[in-house]
């Protein structure tokens, strides 16, 4: 993180602009129950392109699993929205009791994929790391996920053992 430029993937905020996409957070749009659950909505749509995923969680459990959590914070998630259109969300997790917080999930709605959406939500979403006052980015990916393994490389993810108990 501390040799991430940020002002090198500029170009893919400013297209989302130029189509009509806005890039914002969900602290900004507001934790309220109508946003939770247009972001469980969102994350199961985008959830079920992941190579072996199985089953998304049923609401009730999404809530009390992912977001009345700990390491849950609404200024770590990033949503794309075309209109009123929730299209992307980059959702990262407060792990700084680790050193580091952790890309949940990244996913773009499949009318709005290839047009640099992930890539300017990962990179909006890195900020975040810096209100963590940490300097450290993980994330997991599925191994046959070529789209995501080549987003992450491209935006200088490596590889590294997985450890469970890191996080």
């Amino acid at each position: 993180m501390r040799t991430f430029d940020a002002g090198r993937w500029a170009p893919y905020a400013d297209r989302c602009r130029a189509s009509g996409i806005r890039l914002t957070t969900f602290a900004e749009l507001g934790d309220v129950p109508a946003h939770r659950r247009r972001l469980y909505e969102l994350n199961k749509e985008c959830a079920a392109d992941i190579p072996g995923r199985g089953p998304f969680y049923s609401y009730d459990a999404y809530v009390r699993e992912r977001v009345d959590v700990p390491s849950f914070d609404p200024r770590g998630v990033v949503l794309a929205l075309a209109g009123d259109t929730w299209v992307g969300m980059a959702a990262t997790s407060d792990r700084r009791a680790r050193g580091c917080v952790f890309n949940e999930m990244t996913g773009v709605r499949r009318g709005h994929r290839g047009a640099g959406v992930a890539v300017a939500m990962k990179v909006y979403g890195m900020g975040f790391a810096g209100l963590c006052g940490v300097h450290l980015v993980r994330t997991v990916h599925h191994a046959a996920n070529a789209r995501v393994i080549a987003l992450n490389r491209m935006l200088g993810y490596t590889d590294a053992a997985w450890d469970e108990s890191a996080l």
